[in-house]
């Protein structure tokens, strides 16, 4: 538990004293954000305003995350480094993509196959690589077998499995990069998801097979680790959030989108509730499911249109929501997404 807390709080500070820091950086380079033409008229304030701020997001949690080893001297696990090469992967996907948007002062950047072939590539190396390594007790950090609120009996196998890590990975960093789209909305509602893994990693290491022998017991890798993982990200979101909240003094692009998108499916696979992701990244699976919504309705109707705009929150912003509104009240609806998936992780457990 101390981990945990060391984790946080040094992920914090760094975040919240290197953001101003990375502020003035990108605001002397010039690397603004490039705002859409066909998006809300509102967004065009928002020019300018320095982007890539994923990048402090990054590196405050790996800050923490090994600050806080290396006071308590305890070692990294291979869950760990795993994932956070997941998120430094994607996270420089991300920039790739930013960087040819504010060097062409466009935005377009990455072509969306080509993002679409980084993320896949990340994440099939994720996959493969998690499924080896195995400990003393012959667990790796990605299981064979499905997991939905716990690990299942369906064996998935080696392929199959990879080919489920880069459909988790991609509908996951896509969906929290759909969302980033107001001020501060994507980071609060990350920030609650990964505190529910939090909790989810500090149960399953205290009903942990090893310490609880029982039919309820959970054999995960390395779950309190996990734990301070999650943390770490929790709390690097947290003090990002202090300067992205309305009116954003900072984005955090799709540097920092994507690496969110890959953190949060990395722990459900190794935490081993990959399916309890739906419940838990709601507000991600309904602005994805707007866009995926929209583009069906209009092509199945030759240009009609469900929504004003997709993704969903830019449909409440041209009815005339303020955007502090829809933030706080999408972030009501991400914190009941979280309470429903812990509900069905902590049902699950009473069952057994």
């Amino acid at each position: 538990m101390r981990q945990i807390l060391i984790s946080g709080a040094l992920s914090l500070i760094f975040a919240l004293l290197g953001t101003p820091m990375l502020i003035r950086v990108l605001a002397k380079r010039g690397y603004g954000q490039i705002i859409r033409d066909d998006g809300p008229s509102s967004h065009h304030t928002k020019r300018g305003t320095p982007t890539m701020g994923g990048i402090i997001i990054i590196f405050a949690a790996l800050f923490g995350y090994l600050g806080a080893h290396l006071l308590t001297q305890n070692s990294v696990t291979t869950s760990a480094v795993l994932v956070f090469g997941l998120v430094i992967s994607l996270g420089f996907v991300g920039f790739l993509d930013d960087w040819l948007k504010v060097s062409r002062q466009k935005s377009l950047g990455l072509t969306g196959r080509q993002k679409l072939l980084g993320q896949a590539l990340c994440a099939a190396i994720f996959g493969y690589l998690g499924i080896r390594f195995a400990d003393s007790d012959g667990f790796t950090p990605i299981s064979l077998y499905l997991s939905g609120v716990r690990e299942t009996s369906l064996k998935l196998g080696a392929v199959v499995v990879i080919l489920w890590v880069v459909l988790m990975v991609l509908a996951t960093s896509n969906g929290v990069n759909l969302t980033d789209g107001l001020d501060g909305l994507a980071t609060g509602a990350s920030v609650m998801t990964f505190l529910a893994f939090l909790l989810i990693g500090v149960w399953e290491f205290g009903q942990s097979c090893a310490i609880t022998a029982g039919s309820g017991c959970y054999q995960v890798r390395d779950p309190l680790d996990m734990a301070v993982f999650a943390a770490s990200f929790a709390a690097s979101c947290t003090g990002f959030l202090w300067w992205n909240a309305s009116p954003a003094r900072i984005f955090m692009g799709d540097t920092g989108s994507l690496a969110l998108g890959g953190a949060l499916a990395g722990l459900a696979t190794t935490l081993r509730v990959e399916l309890l992701l739906l419940p838990l990244g709601g507000l991600f699976v309904i602005i994805t499911l707007s866009v995926i919504i929209q583009t069906l309705y209009f092509k199945a109707t030759g240009g009609k249109r469900i929504f004003k705009m997709a993704p969903l929150q830019h449909h409440f912003e041209l009815l005339g929501w303020g955007e502090v509104t829809i933030v706080l009240r999408f972030w009501i609806i991400a914190g009941l997404c979280v309470a429903v998936g812990l509900g069905l992780f902590y049902a699950q457990w009473v069952a057994k």
